[in-house]
């Protein structure tokens, strides 16, 4: 469904860039991996989410985590009643006007604890289309995670069964473990292991960092895929790191160097269907970031289709970005392709310094700076 719709671009496999004026229209995106927090800020982070998406895997990590279906159930009325009327469901609305409705896509949280019944039960409300792995300890409001892996095989062999996915943080969170090694050895330690062991169950290893996860996906069965963030693929720790900490570039997975960076773009630009778009947006307050223990966390709901096109556009790939952004997690997941479009703009524009969040600000990526695409209204 890809067009460029101005100025006769032709697309190349070298970096390059094209004509400012330029217009993309592409099926409107999901997001595989979205933090929508809770209480008044789920509205601030609504306003951009669904001016970009149609639909968003909500994670879980609240507190207390949705660890069953009765607690998923009552975020999904949280999430619904914070969304702009302009994206809201009406009881009149035909299948075209659905398609302007915004949905979110819940999933528990799992624990050494969840069993195959509530599974069962999670699948059946209909809301509920994932289960998410965090390793105990591992990432923000994550210390109710996963010890051992094999604790929760009964609950996984369900989710194989009914088809749910398991989103996977995959890192381990032992302390001895150098934080850029983490995702290495989660593959070795957890990821084959657990691949083998179920070989039905849809799997995906979310906002992967290095060029090893990439070359493990590549070469795992068809059921595991892997979500990609735009920060990930835009920037290396050098950014973090360079000239003085950065507390707003500090995510988890660490950002990793150059050479990860590179492998990431390759695969994500690649139009290889086992690599799609998870933003992993996760909005702080700004002084939660800025302190001396700042949150793991990126802000990047308010621009990321932007954001991916840019890394598309740096690859000669944009024909390749709907595929990316709205195909590819669709189908992995088992739900219908959008039928939408949006149209993007090589427009730039200006990012807010911060952003309302509830009662408090976000300061988002590229915060002061400029963004090279725009959404057309």
């Amino acid at each position: 469904f890809f067009k460029l719709l101005k100025n006769n671009w032709k697309m190349s496999a070298s970096k390059c860039s094209v004509p400012e004026g330029t217009k993309i229209s592409l099926i409107i995106p999901d997001d595989f991996h979205h933090h929508f927090r809770d209480g008044p800020k789920i509205e601030s982070v609504m306003k951009h989410a669904t001016q970009r998406f149609r639909r968003c895997i909500a994670m879980p990590n609240l507190k207390p985590p949705v660890v069953n279906t009765e607690m998923a159930q009552d975020y999904y009325q949280k999430l619904t009643s914070s969304i702009p009327q302009e994206y809201r469901r009406n009881n009149d609305d035909n299948e075209d006007d659905a398609q302007n409705v915004f949905e979110p896509l819940m999933t528990l949280y799992l624990t050494d604890r969840t069993s195959p019944e509530e599974i069962r039960k999670a699948h059946a409300s209909g809301i509920v289309y994932a289960a998410k792995y965090y390793p105990a300890g591992a990432t923000t409001n994550s210390d109710f995670g996963v010890t051992d892996v094999k604790k929760t095989y009964p609950a996984l062999r369900a989710m194989a069964d009914c088809g749910m996915v398991l989103c996977i943080h995959s890192e381990v969170s032992r302390g001895e473990i150098d934080i850029f090694d983490r995702e290495a050895v989660f593959i070795d330690e957890v990821m084959k292991p657990l691949v083998n062991d179920i070989s039905n169950l849809k799997i995906v290893m979310e906002h992967i960092s290095t060029s090893l996860a990439v070359q493990y996906v590549l070469s795992a069965p068809d059921n595991v895929k892997a979500s990609i963030t735009c920060h990930h693929l835009l920037y290396n720790r050098n950014a973090l790191l360079v000239g003085g900490i950065k507390p707003h570039f500090y995510c988890l997975p660490i950002l990793k160097r150059e050479t990860h960076r590179l492998a990431l773009m390759e695969a994500a630009t690649s139009g290889n269907p086992k690599f799609f778009a998870g933003t992993d947006s996760a909005p702080h307050e700004t002084h939660a970031k800025e302190s001396a223990c700042g949150c793991a966390g990126i802000y990047t709901a308010h621009a990321a289709v932007e954001l991916y096109a840019e890394a598309f556009e740096q690859k000669g790939q944009l024909s390749k970005l709907e595929a990316f952004c709205s195909h590819f997690g669709a189908d992995h997941y088992g739900i219908p392709r959008n039928t939408r479009t949006i149209t993007l703009q090589k427009k730039s524009w200006i990012v807010p310094r911060t952003y309302q969040f509830g009662i408090d600000v976000v300061t988002p990526l590229r915060a002061g700076e400029t963004v090279a695409w725009s959404i057309l209204k």
